[in-house]
């Protein structure tokens, strides 16, 4: 495996981070690498709270996106013009999520989140959602 630069640490200072006991797929990685400057900060706070929370989580790519693994449970991450959308969540999985937030669903199980949205939303509140969908 290649050695991380410093150059690349300071681009991306989660590059090659182990997610706990699971760890981060190459090619997730490359994914996460490539996201633009614009949707990063959102991706990141996403990615780091997930991690935070589950940290035994291993991500992988699945359905061309970033997905955490927690047993049986996955949530799932991808980047779109729009900003970042959640996909795999269930209503009964989700923190109250949806209750306190119903203009973000998308579709079943999808949430899109803009930038602007996420401003309005609590790490905390973040971190229920991921608790919720992620817990065994």
């Amino acid at each position: 495996m290649p050695r991380t630069t410093d150059r690349a640490r300071q681009a991306d200072p989660h590059r090659g981070e182990r997610a706990g006991s699971g760890h981060v797929d190459p090619a997730a990685q490359e994914y996460i690498d490539a996201i633009a400057a614009e949707h990063r900060p959102l991706f990141d706070r996403l990615h780091r709270l997930i991690l935070a929370e589950h940290p035994e989580a291993s991500v992988v790519l699945s359905y061309k996106m970033p997905t955490y693994k927690v047993g049986s449970h996955r949530l799932h991450l991808g980047v779109w013009k729009h900003g970042v959308s959640i996909y795999g969540l269930k209503e009964d999985r989700d923190g109250g999520f949806t209750a306190r937030h119903p203009e973000l669903k998308s579709s079943k199980g999808t949430y899109q989140l803009r930038q602007q949205d996420a401003d309005g939303i609590s790490d905390t509140e973040l971190r229920d959602l991921v608790r919720a969908a992620l817990a065994d």
